[in-house]
């Protein structure tokens, strides 16, 4: 295509169109392919001619899906999973041995967290964390056998930012895969890949799909990498179905827009949370106030759907908080049409001490949100009421 538009390209790039000229792609559920005679299914087995054939290596849905998510993101390529986690451990595990060394961001999904502490130390893999906003524990935690550092910015759930051309700078320096995990901020809100990271991970299940619908993850990086975790998922099966991939290539024709609303709505709940007696404080990337503001700034378009607050009074006071609201759902998603609250303590990072979790800004009246697309004065009105 000629149009590099983003909103143009997230609309107009599809699967060729069948005989039957449908406008809207459709559904490829089928789990094989006929091949005209032996000699094509050989060809084709044998990587000597490109084709489908068989739908946990490639699927015309799941393929469309990269092809969008690789050119928004300005990616040469990439694969997608059945989920986000799986997305994250394909990578972990294709690039990882025994006796390598991953550095860490500590800030990191709680999922990610117990990959790194609980899972990969069985194969012999070791890890160490470094704080986003420290660049000496980056700098200090490289060892001569460390093979990945992987950032998740702005981070979950305490909104931590690191800046990506530092950070793509080390990696290179000490020719180490930089891998980011870029699931807040989307491809509309950032492009790790042109900062310096090698790979960039999404869980497509949040402002991707954008309506709560569905589960999905991507891997977006050069062609040689994705060879390589093309490699190991074909054989793992982490795939994606067809369906899934369906429903994610359609979601991405609004992400523009929806992106837009979450972040207006999102920086004007901040700004209310900022000036309210009962909180203690409040993380968003575009809030003057965010100490990586300025960083925030130059990398990101916009600052994102999701706002951090911790409420006066500890978890006692959070929980009465999420009681008291109306029209936010509590749940463990994000990236919803409709407004999310989520207790991470408690949830999503509950399987974290509690001395981790402080160390990432969890405290017990840490409460993340999820700004929706609701009506904004709707939206503030129950987190005020809420606040009372």
């Amino acid at each position: 295509m000629q149009e590099d538009n983003f909103e143009t390209l997230a609309i107009r790039l599809q699967t060729e169109r069948s005989q039957y000229k449908e406008h809207s792609v459709p559904l490829y559920l089928t789990s094989s392919y006929k091949f005209d005679d032996s000699e094509e299914m050989r060809a084709l087995f044998a990587n000597e001619k490109e084709g489908n054939v068989y739908s946990r290596y490639a699927n015309p849905n799941t393929s469309e899906l990269i092809e969008k998510m690789a050119a928004l993101e300005g990616a040469e390529t990439g694969w997608v999973t059945a989920t986000g986690m799986a997305a994250i451990f394909t990578t972990f595990a294709t690039f990882l041995g025994a006796g390598d060394h991953i550095l860490s961001s500590r800030s990191v999904f709680g999922s990610s967290h117990q990959l790194l502490n609980g899972i990969f130390p069985k194969w012999n893999i070791s890890y160490t964390y470094a704080d986003l906003d420290k660049k000496e524990q980056w700098e200090n935690g490289i060892q001569p056998n460390t093979k990945m550092i992987f950032v998740e910015t702005p981070s979950n759930p305490g909104i931590d930012i690191i800046d990506l051309e530092w950070i793509g700078q080390l990696a290179k320096k000490h020719n180490i895969l930089l891998v980011v995990d870029n699931c807040f901020a989307t491809p509309y809100l950032q492009q790790p890949l042109k900062y310096g990271a090698d790979i960039s991970i999404h869980s497509a299940t949040k402002f991707i799909d954008g309506q709560g619908r569905t589960l999905g993850g991507v891997i977006l990086g050069s062609d040689k990498l994705i060879r390589q975790i093309e490699g190991f998922a074909r054989h793992s099966g982490p795939a994606m179905s067809p369906f899934n991939a369906w429903i994610l290539s359609k979601s991405l024709e609004t992400l523009a827009v929806r992106m837009d609303r979450h972040c207006e709505s999102a920086l004007k709940v901040a700004e209310f949370l900022e000036a309210h007696p009962n909180v203690k404080q409040v993380r968003y990337p575009f809030l003057p106030s965010h100490p990586q503001y300025d960083i925030a700034k130059k990398q990101m378009k916009l600052g994102g759907g999701i706002v951090t607050l911790t409420i006066n009074g500890g978890v006692k006071a959070a929980g009465s908080f999420m009681d008291k609201l109306k029209m936010f759902s509590i749940s463990a998603n994000l990236g919803d049409t409709r407004s999310i609250a989520t207790h991470p303590a408690t949830s999503t990072h509950a399987k974290l001490t509690e001395e981790e979790r402080l160390q990432v800004g969890i405290e017990q009246g840490t409460v993340r949100l999820s700004i929706g697309l609701e009506h904004i004065n709707d939206i503030i009105a129950d987190i005020e009421q809420a606040l009372s």
